[in-house]
């Protein structure tokens, strides 16, 4: 991108590290330098890496809470010339973290929009996994109460991978149901504490899955990667 290109931008979506702080691009310390007010989910959390990098720029909140009322109020700001950086606390603004409404809000208003590349927690889990990654489905985090068990009827057929977020306390529950509906032999991945010290990949049947986690209660970030119909069709006739 040319130097007259970058001062066009209005709005920056810049990934943060999931873990290890080393994970930040060159290009997003830059930008994160050099834009006129970043917008943080976490002011504090953002702060740290800020003062780890040496980024001395000012910080305002922006999260799930308050994002319906400063949306329009933000807009107007880089109408008027500022340029804003959108972080989230760990991986990139927009992926089941605030920054949707904003982008679209920015778009809307003419504005130019520019996600910079980087750090996502999906992408190592599953490419670590080892099921099939030439096609795949982001789920995200499902429903905690209502719809959920419609969202996962509505996946039994799916061909592709699945991937979906999941917090240590409603692991053990997903996974059952998961061998409810997808069947105990289905093949899955469970990742947490991806870039930490403490990385772990468990790789099974949502059967032997369910069997370990009963043995090692769970703790941090999770992804949790699933087998599409396509994945299990191709093991059972020896592909």
């Amino acid at each position: 991108m040319s130097e007259e290109e970058e001062k066009s931008i209005h709005l920056y979506l810049v990934p943060t590290p999931i873990g290890n702080l080393q994970d930040i691009t060159l290009r997003a310390i830059d930008v994160l330098k050099a834009v006129d007010v970043i917008l943080a989910e976490d002011t504090r959390t953002t702060g740290k890496l800020l003062k780890h990098f040496e980024i001395n720029r000012p910080l305002q909140s922006y999260h799930i809470f308050n994002e319906h009322k400063t949306v329009e109020k933000l807009v107007e700001r880089m109408k008027k010339g500022e340029v804003m950086a959108l972080c989230s606390d760990a991986g990139t603004p927009g992926i089941s973290d605030p920054g949707f409404l904003l982008v679209r809000a920015a778009k809307d208003a003419g504005l130019e929009v520019n996600c910079l590349p980087g750090a996502t927690a999906f992408v190592p889990a599953l490419v670590n996994s080892g099921l099939p990654n030439d096609r795949f489905t982001f789920e995200g985090f499902l429903p905690h109460k209502k719809g959920r068990q419609t969202r996962i009827q509505s996946l039994m057929d799916e061909t592709r991978t699945m991937v979906f977020y999941e917090s240590p306390h409603r692991l053990m529950k997903t996974l059952e149901q998961f061998a409810e509906a997808f069947g105990q032999e289905r093949m899955a991945s469970v990742s947490r504490e991806l870039t930490k010290v403490f990385e772990e990949n468990v790789r099974g049947t949502l059967a032997e899955l369910i069997a370990y986690y009963q043995e090692h209660p769970i703790k941090g970030e999770i992804v949790l990667v699933v087998e599409g119909t396509e994945g299990k069709g191709k093991r059972q006739h020896g592909a």
